[in-house]
């Protein structure tokens, strides 16, 4: 590895150990539905954002609360002694990238097959203090 790289390296190194966030991969739902619920959480409180995916019928927010209790559970490591009531933590980005797609075959009339596609996705959510969140925008 080159000089540049180790350093640019390290640099992500350090910029993820100020991040609070949580990932999960290969989530066997369609991208498409994970999005509506990506989108009902983004920018909220995560106490409201909690209520909301918990009391939601949707089959996707079940997997989203679980992510989102991971993260929260990545800022209390790195947040030793602080309350997350006193913290005014929001869901500062929560985003649906499309994962592998499993192809499979259907068979149809007249010896013919259809392709049936199981698409799953990769989500990620990163936590931020709102206060932290103000002054950046100042």
């Amino acid at each position: 590895m080159g000089a540049r790289k180790r350093i640019r390296a390290s640099q992500i190194k350090e910029s993820k150990k100020e991040k609070y966030f949580a990932v999960l991969r290969n989530c066997p739902t369609s991208p498409r539905k994970m999005r509506l619920v990506a989108d009902m959480v983004r920018g909220m409180d995560v106490n409201k954002a909690l209520d909301m995916l918990k009391f939601n019928s949707k089959e996707a927010s079940g997997r989203v609360e679980k992510l989102l209790m991971s993260a929260i559970s990545n800022w209390q490591i790195k947040n030793e002694g602080v309350r997350i009531e006193d913290s005014k933590l929001i869901v500062k980005e929560i985003f649906v990238d499309q994962g592998r797609t499993l192809k499979r075959v259907q068979p149809a009339p007249q010896g013919r097959a259809h392709r049936i596609r199981k698409r799953s996705n990769h989500v990620t959510i990163v936590l931020d203090n709102l206060s932290n969140n103000d002054t950046q925008t100042e």
